[in-house]
């Protein structure tokens, strides 16, 4: 099965659908590194867009509470294989941390390819994860920067180790009021 190709000018809408690409349940069952995730972080993150203590206990339904939470950050410390930026005039600059925990080989070296336009500054650091047992977790920071004269651009960070690619989109966007 074939999808819509990402481009802007065939789908404007294209960074942000679905079915760009090739499903593989193969490779899916062995993606060889993932960014986990847990309920503490998707709690810190809804307090961060400013839930109450009523709304988040209705989606918990336990006595979660934002107290010393509310991080309007949090969405971009989420740790999502996603990079997304809205950006308000026309310079942006952000960094975003990610950790990503090696499922694939005990011993592994993931090198980051980023493929980009050039209207897109984005560094990874360190750019080389390397791994020597399975379970074991690693961070690393991806910096975007950049003039956005557009109203959206995209790019892809990929992080390969031969064997496996591990591939993340990331896009910045002209805030709606631009």
């Amino acid at each position: 099965m074939t999808a819509t190709p990402m481009s802007p000018i065939l789908n404007p809408e294209a960074e942000f659908a679905y079915g760009a690409g090739l499903i593989n349940p193969v490779k899916a069952a062995n993606p060889g590194l993932v960014y986990d995730i847990n309920e503490a972080d998707y709690i810190k993150f809804l307090c961060g867009e400013g839930y109450t203590d009523k709304e988040l206990r209705i989606l918990t339904e336990d006595h979660s509470s934002c107290s010393g939470r509310a991080n309007k950050k949090a969405v971009y410390e989420l740790n999502l294989p996603t990079f997304a930026l809205s950006v308000n005039g026309l310079d942006y600059s952000r960094a975003y941390r990610r950790t990503v925990t090696n499922v694939g080989s005990a011993t592994s070296t993931y090198k980051a390819k980023v493929i980009a336009p050039s209207l897109f500054n984005i560094q990874v650091k360190p750019s080389t994860l390397s791994f020597t047992s399975i379970g074991q977790k690693k961070s690393f920071y991806v910096i975007i920067e950049g003039t956005i004269n557009v109203p959206i651009i995209s790019a892809t960070l990929i992080l390969d180790d031969g064997k496996h690619q591990v591939r993340s989109p990331i896009v910045a966007y002209k805030a709606p009021n631009n």
